[in-house]
């Protein structure tokens, strides 16, 4: 029970670090109007790359204690898409957006997009896909939930962005000034991080059950599926 109970723990913990270092960044240097991923060009970035790798770490060992507990699989879709999530981060790491004031570096602001596109898209797909099979599980049916409305919250939250991105692709308006981006990036990424926190709970509440009363399941339901064990954790 230790390795799960302390990968929840501190994974949870990683992700309120993470908001507290940008939140922390935001106050005092930034501007809400600017993205986030600024703070990489300057002389924060090791503020910004520690804030997103520990959200990297927290995310992994969140999921790590949800397999321990048998909530999901390792090979299962919602596990694939938060290590997604995270190589996504990972991306927006190692290769920060083009910095335009010191000349165009834009084979490195490339990967940087995509990687926080496959982060922003792959993160509300990996809460849902988690939360999903437990729903009507009498044990575990709340936790679930509240994960899932969390991340149907990151899919409204990434709607604006999507419109910005498919207005730009059918008009002349460049998307990145459809809405004030500093702002809306802000708002996904606290919808998305959040989700990460409500998973993370939920796998610290299934760190302090009982092994065999992890995958424990209602017997009243008529789905199939809720009456397995922990050894039998779904996808």
């Amino acid at each position: 029970m230790l390795i799960p109970r302390l990968a929840a723990t501190g994974g949870s913990l990683a992700v309120v670090v993470t908001v507290a270092l940008v939140g922390l960044l935001d106050l005092t240097v930034g501007s809400l109007r600017r993205t986030i991923s600024e703070y990489a060009l300057g002389e924060h970035r090791p503020v910004f790359d520690v804030a997103v790798l520990l959200l990297v770490a927290g995310s992994v060992a969140i999921l790590t204690a949800l397999v321990h507990r048998g909530l999901t699989r390792w090979r299962s879709a919602g596990s694939i898409a938060l290590l997604l999530w995270s190589a996504g981060l990972l991306l927006v790491v190692v290769f920060p957006k083009t910095n335009w004031a010191m000349g165009t570096n834009q084979l490195s602001g490339s990967i940087h997009r995509f990687g926080s596109m496959v982060a922003f898209v792959s993160l509300p797909v990996a809460i849902v896909l988690l939360a999903r099979p437990w729903l009507r599980d009498h044990v575990w049916g709340r936790h679930a939930r509240w994960t899932m409305a969390s991340g149907l919250l990151s899919v409204v939250a990434f709607m604006p962005l999507l419109y910005a991105i498919v207005l730009g692709a059918v008009s002349d308006v460049r998307w990145w000034r459809v809405f004030p981006l500093g702002y809306i990036e802000r708002i996904l990424l606290a919808a998305e991080v959040g989700a990460v926190l409500v998973a993370g709970l939920w796998a610290v509440a299934a760190s302090r059950v009982a092994p065999w009363r992890v995958g424990e399941t209602s017997r009243i339901t008529s789905a199939p599926s809720t009456t397995s064990s922990a050894t039998s954790p779904r996808s």
